[in-house]
């Protein structure tokens, strides 16, 4: 029943409107009792238009107990929210206030060099005292006894903010420039200007105090601190929505970590990655000229194919067709006569419309050729070129203790690498249940797929020389066992966790055998003219190899990807940044 002494609502559940426009009036309804009640509460009473029969014969009638105690607890609990987030809002206001003004405070805080103090000595962040310790081309400083050294060598470094903390007045800094990390203590006035109040990841600084060794019980990079008397910002890195932290994400969508390749490197896994990329890439250099080899520089821009057709990338070269390389090794081949042993380590090209995890567009490629060589010296050289580069990079400290966080597991190949000829691999697989790409058995003339192949390294887990593959499936230039014709003195070198990182061959030194498999390929031989002229003027028995630079660093940082151990990686779809 009607209550005449309260002002009347009207709710219309099908035309009425919760929304200004509405005011309860019969012309001008709500459309539910909940919205009403948040604006009138109990002070009125509620009249709900229900539908009789056809539309004509709607009415209005007084809203039902249960609806008005629902919209009652509805109203209740919206206002209690509100008048929460009222308090909130009032306290952040607070807050911004009291920040803005410690801002303005901080604003007026300006610091200088005190000029009476030591002059210091700018220096690297792995560096400790720089009269005791100076760093040499990929050198780790050697430890610092500080007990006997003394504290106070007054230093100037600069870097980039890797982390911040701030705890009560005092403002812990990690600074990194890609020699190391240095912990930096900033306190007094220092730590409240508005400079040090709104320090960012990644921005670049100067600072300048003594080095001291960290307190008991305390941990830092190198266990040392700078304790700052003096900083300055050099370029400032964006907070906010734009702060790295919210760009790149450790656990982020694979193809915007790549999009934010840039940043990414800036990480410790990816950083590191590189870092020892640096270090095996040099490794192999110091390991060649130890044993005697030439570096030379192969052409990118060539006019022959090596791995066939398929994978070359062609362009017009000033009205004439060219491809980039799919490898050095015929023009290696070529600087034997005149240099002997010889390598390069160079950018190789395959157009292969692959995504798995261990193919790339573009790679770096390691290549050598051997001179007057049996198939047994190839694999006796791969051993000790393998096992000698990790020997140097191992010997390293600061690669070392990089490679221990990247791959704690990791231990120097067993000597001698398992030797396996393709037709023993065939025989394993079948007996191990492995299928072939086709899910049948696996059987001689079968071109072992990725996934076969590294699942029997894996199981085996040791390196594995596969050797001896047939003729049909391998490169034209492989010369055929002189025992077995069936197949060639070809190797692949097979890394647990990876799968191949190298392929090499004894080459065709006969140019009768050469000019037959240039036919039983229908390649024309014209345009490798001065390749088979190796075979003509004093030819020789020769082989050599490919090894996949990044290929053989997830194997060693045990990376899941190969797109991770390179700077910017280049694969089909993929050309940016």
């Amino acid at each position: 029943m009607a209550d005449a002494t309260k002002p009347t609502i009207h709710i219309d559940e099908v035309t009425g409107k919760d929304s200004s426009d509405a005011d309860g009036s019969e012309s001008k309804p709500f459309q539910t009792i909940q919205y009403a009640y948040l604006q009138h509460s109990d002070q009125v009473q509620y009249l709900v238009k229900k539908q009789e029969g056809d539309e004509t014969e709607a009415t209005y009638k007084p809203a039902a107990k249960a609806a008005l105690k629902k919209a009652a607890n509805y109203a209740d609990v919206q206002k209690k929210k509100a008048s929460k987030e009222k308090e909130l809002a009032i306290r952040q206001q607070k807050e911004d206030e009291e920040r803005q003004r410690v801002y303005e405070d901080a604003k007026k805080i300006i610091i200088t060099e005190d000029k009476s103090l030591p002059k210091a000595v700018k220096i690297h962040l792995a560096e400790t005292r720089p009269e005791i310790v100076k760093l040499g081309a990929g050198d780790r400083p050697k430890d610092v006894d500080y007990s006997s050294a003394g504290r106070g060598t007054r230093v100037r470094v600069m870097g980039r903010v890797h982390r911040e903390r701030k705890q009560k007045e005092v403002l812990f800094v990690t600074l990194r420039d890609g020699y190391g990390f240095m912990q930096c203590v900033l306190t007094g006035p220092l730590a409240k200007t508005y400079d040090a109040l709104t320090l960012t990841r990644e921005t670049s600084m100067l600072i300048v105090g003594e080095m001291w060794e960290v307190p008991a019980g305390a941990h830092a990079p190198l266990n040392r601190e700078l304790h700052a008397d003096y900083f300055e910002i050099v370029g400032k890195a964006p907070g906010g929505d734009d702060a790295i932290t919210n760009k790149v994400q450790a656990k982020g969508d694979a193809q915007t970590l790549l999009d934010m390749r840039h940043l990414v490197l800036r990480g410790e896994t990816a950083s590191a990655v590189l870092l020892v990329r640096d270090a095996v890439e040099h490794a192999f250099n110091l390991k060649y000229h130890e044993l005697g080899y030439v570096k030379v520089s192969p052409p990118a821009l060539v006019q022959t194919q090596v791995e066939g057709g398929s994978t070359l990338f062609s362009f017009d070269y000033y009205g004439e067709q060219a491809y980039l390389t799919q490898s050095s090794q015929l023009y290696l081949e070529t600087a034997i006569p005149f240099a002997g042993n010889v390598y390069c380590i160079e950018k190789s090209f395959r157009a292969e419309k692959s995504l798995t995890r261990r193919h790339l567009s573009e790679y770096t490629h390691v290549e050598a050729e051997l001179d007057f060589i049996t198939f047994d010296d190839l694999l006796d050289h791969l051993e000790e070129l393998i096992c000698g580069v990790l020997e140097i990079v191992l010997g390293n400290p600061r690669i070392a203790a990089l490679l221990k966080d990247l791959h704690p597991e990791f231990t120097m190949p067993e000597r001698p690498f398992k030797r396996m000829r393709y037709s023993d691999a065939i025989d394993w697989l079948v007996e191990h249940n492995i299928p072939n790409e086709n899910d049948q058995p696996h059987s001689f003339g079968d071109d072992i797929a990725e996934a076969a192949e590294r699942r029997m390294t894996d199981i085996i887990n040791r390196p594995i020389f596969l050797t001896h593959f047939p003729t049909e499936i391998k490169a034209f230039y492989m010369a055929r066992d002189k025992d077995d014709p069936r197949v060639t003195e070809s190797v692949d070198c097979l890394m647990p966790g990876v799968g191949e990182i190298v392929g090499g061959s004894m080459r065709m030194w006969d140019y009768d055998e050469l000019m037959a498999a240039y036919k039983r390929e229908e390649m024309d031989p014209a345009p490798y003219y001065w390749y088979t002229d190796q075979r003509r003027y004093g030819t020789s028995p020769h082989g050599g190899y490919g090894l996949g630079l990044e290929r053989f660093l997830a194997w060693l940082c045990k990376q899941h990807t190969v797109r991770d151990t390179c700077l910017y990686p280049r694969y089909m779809g993929r050309c940016k940044p």
